[in-house]
């Protein structure tokens, strides 16, 4: 999607806000530290004096190396500072900076790019168009309601009743997003129409999006008709060709309802071409569908299911669908 003006404006603010947030919190935290160890506070002045001290004694001989030891006397107070802070149950971080994205530092930009969390921004501009971000502020992991699944019918083949099973699933997705900056995994939801797989998918969606990845959460139909308009149409619109490059590009791409689409050789051949950057990139990728493996297999080709079998973490779903009970509880 491209910035206007007045868009770009409003998330450079919203980045000033954090610095400012950043700043105040680190002043705060600073305070109760020396409230609650006032030889920090003295060990943090010792080190200004010393810097201050040694620079004038440089500048009256003009001679730099009145300098000399300096370093050695600062790792010393630091030194003194993290014993002080580990006796009374705090750390070296407790006396640092933090920030909401430490990549970026909360500035928007790593060497002259724009930072991932300033990508998530700029998606969640195009969600708040398209009414995605206020669903995943409903369907969170907070909200899965496991009462839905039978708690007595055990799983052929895998011995757990519904819910059980269903639980260690919920269990696996909220890992899946607590360890994505060092995973990165891959998932493809199989199962039958409403039994949770659009909901996960909101779920991981929402989560990371309130980490600051950027997430594009497509159903295959928007999928494959933004890659058919900038490929085959040639399309000008600027929204849809920078669509087309966070398809690929971006740190998680959610393609909900695959196989819901006009399937045919072409679409085949562009689904393997994006799973296979992607696998490529080390970009992550969640899928859902309620075709079997074989049926996926019947109609993307071998190759496509041999790069999600290798690739992705498959996890079925079962029950029954649940929309149906809701409708009867209405």
């Amino acid at each position: 999607m491209a910035l206007s003006n007045s868009q770009y404006n409003a998330i450079m603010r919203e980045y000033e806000r954090l610095q400012s947030e950043d700043r105040r919190e680190f002043r705060e935290r600073l305070e109760k530290l020396y409230q609650k160890v006032p030889e920090l506070r003295s060990l943090e002045k010792q080190a200004g004096v010393s810097a201050a001290n040694r620079f004038r004694k440089a500048v009256e001989k003009g001679d730099l190396n009145v300098t000399k030891g300096f370093s050695e006397e600062i790792r010393e107070i630091e030194e003194k500072k993290k014993i002080l802070l580990r006796e009374n149950g705090f750390s070296a971080k407790d006396m640092e900076m933090h920030y909401k994205c430490p990549d970026c530092r909360d500035t928007g930009f790593v060497n002259g790019e724009k930072c991932h969390c300033f990508q998530s921004k700029i998606i969640k501009l195009l969600y708040a168009q398209s009414n995605v971000d206020r669903i995943t502020k409903e369907e969170n992991f907070d909200s899965f309601f496991l009462d839905y699944y039978d708690n007595g019918k055990i799983i052929p083949g895998i011995g757990m009743s519904e819910r059980a099973y269903m639980q260690k699933v919920l269990k696996l997705c909220r890992e899946y997003t607590d360890q994505f900056k060092e995973e990165k995994g891959n998932i493809l939801f199989l199962g039958n129409t409403g039994v949770g797989k659009t909901f996960l998918c909101n779920c991981i969606a929402g989560e990371l999006l309130d980490k600051f990845y950027a997430v594009i959460y497509l159903t295959a139909n928007e999928l494959f008709e933004c890659i058919s308009k900038v490929r085959i149409d040639k399309t000008e619109d600027l929204s849809l060709k920078e669509l087309y490059g966070y398809i690929f590009g971006c740190d998680l791409l959610i393609i909900d309802d695959l196989g819901t689409e006009m399937t045919n050789t072409w679409t085949a051949s562009q689904f393997f071409s994006l799973i296979n950057a992607r696998l490529n990139d080390r970009k992550a990728t969640v899928i859902s569908t309620n075709l079997s493996m074989k049926s996926l297999r019947d109609i993307y080709s071998e190759r496509v299911t041999s790069r999600i079998t290798s690739g992705y973490s498959v996890i079925p779903l079962y029950g029954e669908d649940i929309r149906l009970k809701k409708k009867t509880e209405a």
